[in-house]
């Protein structure tokens, strides 16, 4: 739930990343053999299923993408995953998963809001390969 995190810190964190890459604090790698009219562009990634869900956050994100997977894939994962604490029995059914679809149910009702839902059963280089060329269109589009 949105209340179990820390949104305001996360909102204050992009923003001062937005003002100052280089010097925000936030990991960043070398450019990668950039062009000349890519040069000094910074690219932010930030995960978690509920970003959308927090109205601060959504004037910021210039693309979004949500990760969905059907419910035996997700329990499947979930149960390979070790957490501290450990999920109690019944945690996925009674709290995870229902969470996962209001969440889930409120972005898909927000017609506003555009989202690329992305089918969380293709491999992980199908689904980078979307998203990088995505990226692509949208620095192509801000160069012009």
């Amino acid at each position: 739930v949105l209340d179990a995190l820390y949104m305001d810190e996360m909102v204050t964190s992009i923003r001062n990343w937005m003002k100052s890459p280089a010097s925000s604090g936030v990991v960043t790698e070398e450019p990668q053999n950039t062009c000349d009219n890519l040069k000094n562009v910074y690219i932010l990634i930030v995960e978690g299923f509920l970003l959308y869900n927090y109205e601060p956050l959504n004037e910021l994100w210039n693309r979004r993408y949500f990760l969905t997977l059907p419910y035996e894939e997700c329990k499947r994962r979930r149960s390979t995953r070790v957490y501290q604490p450990a999920d109690t029995p019944g945690y996925f059914d009674g709290h995870v998963w229902p969470m996962y679809l209001k969440y889930k149910n409120e972005l898909e009702e927000n017609a506003s809001m555009q989202v690329d839902y992305l089918d969380g059963t293709k491999s992980q280089e199908e689904l980078l390969s979307y998203v990088y060329s995505d990226i692509i269109q949208e620095l192509n589009k801000l160069r012009e």
